[in-house]
C-alpha cells in the first residue's frame, strides 16, 4: 500500500480525476492500493444526498458536485485530507466494516492528541464534546466506491478558518458545530498529524510503504 503526501494544494477537479483512475487501475489489477494525504484550496463538495437549500452563501467558494456519500462539506488549507484507494475485495467487500474502519482511523489519531472524539448515532463523522455541553464536529467522512475499490475517504479540522464552514450546512445537520484540534487547543502541526494518522491507519488497515 503506497502511502504519498501532496506538498502543495491539489485542485478537487484534479483529485477527483487521479483518484478515479487509480481506483480503476487497482480494480484491473494494474496498481496497488494508495492512501493520499493533500490539503484542497477553499471550495464546498456537494456529495450525492446534498440539499440545495444546505448551501447558504453559494458564491462565497467554488461548488463542486462529488460522487462520494453525503452532503455538503467544506475543504480548504489547514484541514488534513487523506484520500483512500483500498482494495475492498481482499478486505470483506463489507461497505458498513469500511466506513467504520474510517472513523476508528480518526477516532485513534485524535486519542494521540488527547482528543476524545466518537461516533453519534444517525450521523456520520467524528465527533467531540465541547465544555459547553453542545456537540462539534471534528471530521467528516464521504466514501465512494466502485467495483469493490474505494476513493474520497476522510478530512479532519486541524486548524481551518472555521467560519468558512458558515456558507453551508455541514453534512446537513444545523445543530451542532463545526471546530478543529487548534479550537480545542491542540498545537500540532500536519506533519504530526500525518504521522499520527499513518500510524492509526495502519493499525486498522495494515502496514504501507
Amino acid at each position: 500500500m503506497e502511502w504519498v503526501r501532496a506538498s502543495d494544494p491539489i485542485a478537487y477537479p484534479d483529485a477527483v480525476s487521479h483518484m478515479e483512475a487509480r481506483a480503476a487501475a487497482i480494480a484491473a489489477g494494474e496498481a496497488g492500493e494508495q492512501v493520499w494525504l493533500l490539503e484542497h484550496p477553499a471550495l464546498y463538495t456537494a456529495g450525492t444526498s446534498a440539499k440545495a437549500h444546505d448551501l447558504v452563501q453559494p458564491d462565497r467558494f467554488p461548488v463542486f458536485r462529488s460522487g462520494r456519500g453525503g452532503q455538503y462539506t467544506y475543504h480548504g488549507p489547514g484541514q488534513r485530507v487523506a484520500y483512500l484507494m483500498l482494495d475492498l475485495r481482499m478486505r470483506g467487500r463489507d461497505l458498513r466494516c469500511y466506513v467504520s474502519g474510517v472513523e476508528q482511523v480518526v477516532i485513534d489519531t485524535l486519542s494521540r492528541f488527547g482528543v476524545d472524539g466518537g461516533r453519534r448515532e444517525g450521523r456520520v463523522g467524528v465527533w467531540v464534546d465541547l465544555d459547553d455541553g453542545m456537540e462539534a464536529k471534528i471530521a467528516a467522512i464521504g466514501v465512494r466506491v466502485r467495483r469493490w475499490v474505494s476513493f474520497h475517504g476522510l478530512s479532519i479540522n486541524v486548524a481551518p478558518d472555521l467560519d468558512h464552514f458558515g456558507g453551508i450546512v455541514p453534512c446537513g445537520i444545523a445543530e451542532h458545530g463545526v471546530t478543529s484540534l487548534a479550537a480545542l487547543g491542540v498545537e500540532a502541526d500536519m506533519d504530526a498529524v500525518d504521522a499520527a494518522l499513518r500510524e492509526s491507519f495502519e493499525g486498522v488497515f495494515g502496514p504501507t510503504d
